[in-house]
């Protein structure tokens, strides 16, 4: 089997405020999520949505079901949102091949059978996703960055310029409860989410990539008045519970997907806290 997997259970917030270091990075942080020719994928109980990585480097990689599921296919009863994290590389969806350049998304319905991910021509593939459970199949789209709805926010003298390109959220394209975006930031700036927000209706993960090897993103987490703090390197991921904030600061800038599953599809559906109520 190609896939490995763990599961992370839910966590009360009660409890989060006596965890050490150790205890908030094995709970909370992703380290490993390539692996050569495999498939990484951690299933959370937050929402049920699954993180993952395939990393198709000499042969094409095929995401199978894995016990927890309890099903025949993996996409038996789930949605999935696929995002290129690597060069341009293709992906195969019940014989249909979808080619997809760095940071094109590509989403997936409930029922396909097969989801194959192939070796890229120039470097080393690499495909982040998420996927989480859903009622009803909608058709597999591919999403380019020409047709995600991008703004630009924050400013340079506010260390916070950035772009973020929402390609896969409902004014898009259709999907059960998956969202899914990139957010880059400029030379020069460093902080992702500021102000920051919690919203009770959804869970979040971050993915952070494009990031130098011998930098880092500090990933605040936690409640608004007991914040905690993750330092994250390169292709590692974040597991953000819907009572936590989620937000970073790193020594250099760097890109990042955020992913979102809950209750409703409204993008701007936030409690916002003010950058000084923080603790």
């Amino acid at each position: 089997m190609s896939i490995q997997y763990t599961l992370r259970h839910a966590t009360h917030p009660a409890d989060c405020r006596s965890y050490d270091t150790a205890k908030l990075r094995e709970t909370f942080l992703i380290e490993d999520l390539f692996q050569d020719n495999g498939i990484n994928v951690v299933y959370s109980m937050y929402d049920r949505l699954i993180i993952g990585g395939a990393n198709p480097v000499s042969q094409d990689v095929k995401l199978e079901t894995f016990p927890s599921l309890r099903s025949e296919n993996f996409l038996d009863r789930r949605e999935l949102g696929i995002i290129n994290v690597g060069p341009e590389s293709a992906v195969t969806v019940d014989g249909q091949q979808f080619i997809l350049a760095p940071k094109e998304a590509l989403y997936i319905g409930m029922g396909v059978k097969d989801v194959t991910f192939h070796p890229a021509a120039n470097g080393e593939a690499k495909f982040y996703f998420n996927s989480a459970p859903a009622h009803r199949n909608y058709p597999t789209k591919k999403v380019s960055l020409a047709k995600a709805e991008t703004v630009e926010l924050g400013a340079l003298e506010n260390s916070n310029h950035r772009t973020i390109r929402k390609v896969l959220i409902n004014s898009v394209v259709e999907t059960c409860q998956l969202q899914m975006g990139v957010t880059e930031l400029k030379t020069g700036s460093v902080w992702n989410t500021m102000p920051a927000h919690t919203h009770d209706r959804r869970m979040e993960a971050y993915f952070y990539f494009e990031l130098p090897e011998d930098q880092v993103v500090c990933h605040f987490m936690g409640e608004p008045d007991e914040t905690r703090h993750l330092w994250v390197k390169n292709n590692q991921a974040v597991i953000s519970p819907p009572w936590s904030i989620h937000s970073g600061a790193g020594t250099s800038n760097y890109t990042f997907i955020w992913g979102m599953a809950g209750e409703n599809l409204d993008y701007n559906d936030m409690d916002k806290v003010a950058p000084t109520d923080l603790k």
